[in-house]
């Protein structure tokens, strides 16, 4: 179950950031949350794709047992999956649904 700040929430979070920063600090505040989102968003989709390109060159036959268990492993860490003692098949599972809950909260 995912928990989401309803209004009364956001109220509280937004007055206890104005407490902590001052009104003179909240534009550069909303600027820095506002580019540490893009560049969480542009990171999510840029292992989204390298996902994809990984499925593809499988499919293909690109990929040596070894060097595929190591990039899976790699995409894996990115999206913050710890990998060890899963197989192949469990950790690409788990990276398939990590990208489909980013793409369905929206982050």
């Amino acid at each position: 179950m995912q928990f989401l700040p309803g209004p009364q929430e956001w109220v509280m979070i937004l007055l206890v950031i104005l407490l902590l920063f001052g009104a003179s600090k909240l534009p550069e505040v909303a600027r820095s949350l506002g580019k540490s989102v893009g560049e969480f968003k542009k990171a999510q989709k840029e292992a989204e794709m390298e996902l994809r390109e990984f499925e593809k060159q499988i499919r293909e036959g690109k990929y040596q047992s070894k060097e595929r268990r190591e990039k899976l492993e790699k995409i894996a860490k990115d999206l913050g999956i710890d990998p060890e003692g899963k197989s192949d098949d469990e950790l690409l599972e788990e990276v398939n649904k990590a990208i489909n809950t980013l793409e369905k909260t929206g982050q």
